[in-house]
């Protein structure tokens, strides 16, 4: 299927600074990860460290939450704060909680429904 790119809006809980991006799908990651540079620019507040797993090994990242809209659809969601990465990769929680799969057939994202069991 290749590489899922998707135009994205993020920014901080409030709106108040608000950017469009082209983001990487990466359904193998749990949470979206984005740059500190852009989480500088859009003045997200680190509210608190996890360690996470890498390709690379055990890191510790800054956790944040950021406002996000894809496809229309739009929630607050908890993101990573990345100093390795230069872009914006989805996590699968997010495609989750807004409801959002990758379609294998067409590689973009389609509807679909959450699970509640």
């Amino acid at each position: 299927m290749g590489h899922v790119w998707v135009k994205a809006k993020i920014g901080d809980p409030e709106k108040r600074n608000v950017t469009e991006v082209e983001a990487l799908v990466d359904t193998g990651a749990t949470l979206t990860t984005i740059p500190r540079k852009l989480a500088n620019r859009l003045g997200l507040k680190p509210t608190g460290k996890t360690l996470v797993e890498t390709a690379a090994g055990r890191i510790e990242l800054e956790r944040t939450r950021i406002w996000i809209e894809l496809e229309g659809r739009e929630e607050i969601v908890p993101a990573l704060i990345s100093d390795i990465i230069d872009k914006v990769l989805l996590g699968v929680t997010t495609l989750e909680v807004l409801g959002l799969r990758v379609d294998p057939l067409t590689g973009k994202l389609s509807e679909w429904t959450l699970l509640l069991y």
